[in-house]
């Protein structure tokens, strides 16, 4: 038995954030992981090798864009192995700096998997046997899986969820991707900048659902001048395997038709589902929504007293900056310190070619909530910072009430991901855009295009 004031289960962005934050706040603290490094999906198999590999990507496709800068290079010559070595080894070192914190901070790590046999109890299983914790409370962090879809399994060899897709061998000669959200985008331009063909199919009839539409239909038209063609509004009713690949069967949505495509390799990226099983959930009374996520009160306190969770496995963005937050606020109030996240306040970044990034309301959003405003809008094609780099995809785009306070910023763009952060402040902080257009931005600077998207709103662009 070893007693601990909070043990954490899930060593993913949300349970070693809230390990560590707990630690530094005085608390004895245990991590249970399960899968033999820490860093849960996002730094496995998800965030941090699809930006590697993003990155690769994007170094190989740009040399046939270098004559215009007047360079000259040969033929270049793919390595896959090197490129997924390299990827390798950034998560390596990753989560080496995460076993690291935990030894500065003093959070113990326990390798097993992990369930709840009563509260205040954790039993740990792993290949040394079987080990009970006891703890004041319980932190649930086990995050969340892809979501197959109903008959079709993945085989990671031909039906390939995320976790497939980041380990291909060679570059599939047509890659169709079934779902045109952030990770089917990010990850069907990885293989399109490499050669492959990637045709995304998407049920709904836009891409970026939840994004705002305008910014989604800039990013769909850069991605198209990219090499992604799309299908939208159409539904994967069966794939069949044959001798010479994959036929997928299409249903046009409204329309009594049918189509096939075919293909060498599937990626289903139609979303996630939380992880929730063996855990023994059910037979404690935890309360889950209809959906599976775990139901949690203001303080993210399960039905059962002593018992918290947080991240992917709740409702709420599942995002990885969103359960750290959630971890930072859980083991705050843990400890008698007042803490609060704002989920309106936080950012969604899609890194594709351009980057498209959001915070805050959408402008669908405030048109089905009647909600008045106004807005603006400045084209990166009108920065100079843009135009000498010649990323000039894309726009900024602010939303506000009449009398000029932000209500939500969106961006399709050059490193939008990193252009977001001031408008995320801005709003956290109740500013205003005139507040905004007011600050003083470098020159040249992609920044620009925030300030002079609202000095649109205000009627006064300077070089619009």
């Amino acid at each position: 038995m070893s007693n601990f004031d909070l043990v954490v289960i899930g060593g993913g962005p949300g349970g070693y954030v809230a390990a560590i934050r707990a630690a530094q706040l005085g608390l004895k603290v245990a991590c249970v992981e399960g899968r033999g490094s820490l860093g849960g999906t996002c730094l496995n198999v998800g965030c941090i090798p699809s930006k590697a590999l993003l990155t690769s990507s994007a170094k190989f496709a740009e040399l046939k864009h270098l004559a215009v800068h007047g360079i000259s290079t040969g033929e270049a010559s793919l390595d896959i192995a090197a490129m997924m070595g390299r990827k390798d080894k950034i998560v390596g070192d990753l989560t080496k700096g995460i076993s690291f914190l935990f030894k500065k901070n003093g959070v113990e790590s326990i390798e097993g998997w992990a369930s709840i046999p009563a509260p205040g109890q954790v039993l740990v299983k792993n290949g040394a046997g079987e080990t009970v914790l006891t703890a004041k409370n319980i932190l649930i962090a086990t995050g969340s899986e892809p979501t197959p879809l109903p008959g079709i399994d993945f085989d990671e060899t031909n039906i390939l969820s995320s976790t497939g897709a980041l380990t291909l061998s060679e570059v599939p000669d047509h890659l169709v991707v079934i779902g045109a959200g952030v990770i089917g985008l990010e990850l069907g331009q990885v293989w399109s900048r490499l050669g492959a063909k990637v045709t995304v199919v998407e049920y709904l009839d836009r891409i970026l659902p939840g994004m705002d539409s305008d910014i989604a239909k800039l990013a769909q038209r850069a991605l198209t001048k990219r090499g992604l063609k799309f299908q939208l509004g159409r539904k994967l009713t069966g794939i069949e395997q044959t001798p010479t690949g994959l036929v997928l069967n299409l249903e046009r949505i409204g329309k009594d038709t049918t189509e096939v495509l075919e293909a060498d390799k599937v990626l289903i990226a139609v979303g996630r589902r939380p992880v929730t099983r063996g855990l023994g959930a059910e037979a404690l009374g935890i309360k889950r929504n209809d959906r599976g996520f775990i139901s949690v009160d203001d303080r993210f306190m399960t039905s059962v007293p002593g018992i918290y969770a947080i991240g992917d496995c709740v409702p709420g963005p599942m995002l990885a900056h969103k359960a750290e937050e959630d971890g930072v606020a859980c083991v705050e109030m843990l400890a008698g310190q007042p803490s609060h996240i704002d989920y309106n306040a936080v950012p969604a970044v899609v890194y594709t070619d351009p980057e498209v990034a959001s915070v805050g309301a959408t402008e669908d959003d405030l048109k089905t909530a009647g909600t008045e405003y106004i807005s603006g809008k400045f084209s990166f094609m009108a920065n100079s910072r843009a135009r000498s780099s010649g990323e000039t995809d894309g726009a900024v785009k602010i939303l506000a009430t009449p009398e000029g306070k932000l209500l939500g910023a969106h961006i399709c763009g050059a490193h939008g991901g990193d252009l977001i952060a001031e408008l995320v402040l801005a709003l956290t902080k109740g500013a205003s855009v005139e507040d905004i257009s007011r600050t003083c931005h470098a020159h040249p600077a992609l920044g620009e295009a925030v300030k002079e998207a609202c000095l649109d709103v205000l009627g006064r662009a300077i070089h619009a």
